[in-house]
């Protein structure tokens, strides 16, 4: 009796350490921290790029002196990620692990090729492709984006996408496109998917605009990494169709109920002093959509955004903090500007794309009874583009930083 329970207990335990089996050791795997995708000549054929990490380089453990770069970038041509994967691993000594994978970065022209849907079917089949891996656009070819970046400040180049990315989106210059969200949207066929839209080229022209009214490569910037981050690439039925700037962006994160309202920094005009702008936080609330669907009509989409702003700059020196009379004619101008800047992008969705970037669409499910009568009423070419939307912006409170007045320039100069 007593051999038996030896036995078994002997059995339990080789059970257990046979998960142990396929471990394998930090030091045997390559991590990729980003994926590029670009077109060939070959009809199906893709040229993959992919950023390896090297870990030592930054650590403590390694220290400041290590002579090692700190990526190596290998580009093979593949079909699919799987296989292009599995050629690089020609040349690199350690295992590639695309477990790390932060960014799949495609060429606008893959994007805005019919091939680009075939491609990203090849994604969720690979096991360690993580679906919450950030789709990105970038204006040039993918390879040479990504063996263009070189951050300044930032030793490991995991932790620039990771920041670079993180902070866009808090002031909502880029969208958040995780995978899972590009097929989710591809799939239910009813609305624009937007993606951030990047490059390492910069547009030679200097012009000031608002500090939104941008996409990559626009912005004036002298001295640094030649990267930027703004904008959005608009996606119709899993194909690259337009772009957005940074403003638009911002319009589109800010409608769609599906997404967490962030804190964003914007100019708007001063009211009182039309040459200057104003600098603002705006923070919105929960944002509601009200559809009143007719079969046979226009259907009326209600929008309701309310927000609170707190400014931060008046540069025309104007007093809105003290006079109730200028804080009103600021508070109405406010509404106002959001208003018509929110009712023109809505109006471009509209007539130019036939659809839109806030996945609306979820609203109006509930108003049928069967998947086949949602689809047989169509959202994306009969009623959304018919519509009559009409979005109420609020602005329920105004505040003004830490400063209690401004200075007047009047006596400064007496």
């Amino acid at each position: 009796m007593k051999k038996l329970l030896i036995y078994m207990l002997l059995l339990q335990t080789a059970v257990l350490l046979s998960g142990c089996y396929d471990r394998k050791e930090l030091e045997e795997q390559a991590y990729v921290i980003s994926i590029g995708v670009d077109m060939t000549e070959s009809e199906d054929v893709f040229r993959f790029t992919f950023e390896i990490a090297n870990p030592e380089v930054g650590s403590t453990v390694s220290g400041p002196s290590t002579p090692e770069p700190v990526q190596e970038v290998v580009s093979v041509l593949g079909t699919d990620f799987l296989s292009a994967t599995s050629t690089a691993n020609v040349s690199v000594a350690k295992e590639i692990s695309l477990d790390q994978a932060r960014v799949v970065i495609v060429s606008e022209k893959l994007a805005r090729s019919k091939k680009f849907i075939h491609l990203m079917q090849t994604a969720p089949s690979t096991i360690d492709l993580k679906l919450n891996s950030q789709l990105v656009i970038s204006k040039e070819k993918a390879e040479e984006f990504i063996r263009t970046n070189k951050p300044k400040l930032e030793s490991r180049p995991h932790k620039y996408f990771q920041y670079m990315l993180d902070r866009a989106k808090e002031t909502g210059v880029i969208p958040n496109a995780p995978l899972v969200r590009f097929f989710q949207i591809t799939e239910g066929d009813a609305d624009l998917f937007l993606a951030p839209f990047a490059t390492t080229k910069k547009d030679p022209k200097e012009e000031y605009g608002a500090e939104d009214n941008y996409t990559a490569g626009k912005v004036s910037i002298k001295g640094g990494n030649s990267t930027q981050f703004i904008g959005s690439a608009v996606f119709k039925e899993g194909q690259m169709i337009d772009t957005l700037t940074g403003e638009e962006t911002r319009f589109s994160l800010m409608l769609d109920t599906t997404l967490p309202q962030q804190d964003i920094i914007a100019n708007y005009t001063d009211p009182l002093r039309p040459g200057f702008d104003l600098a603002a936080r705006v923070q919105a609330d929960k944002v509601k959509v009200k559809i009143d669907y007719k079969p046979t009509g226009k259907t009326n989409i209600d929008v309701y955004v309310s927000m609170h702003m707190n400014i931060f700059a008046v540069p025309s020196t104007q007093n809105y903090m003290i006079n109730s009379k200028n804080r009103n004619i600021l508070h109405a101008s406010l509404e106002k500007q959001l208003q018509e800047e929110g009712e023109k992008f809505i109006k471009k969705t509209q007539e130019k794309y036939k659809l839109e970037p806030f996945y609306w669409s979820l609203h109006i499910r509930s108003k049928f009874l069967t998947i086949k009568d949602y689809e047989k009423a169509d959202w994306a070419n009969k009623i959304y583009p018919n519509a009559n939307v009409r979005l109420h912006v609020k602005v329920r409170s105004l505040e003004f930083g830490k400063i209690l007045r401004e200075s007047d320039l009047r006596k400064v100069r007496d």
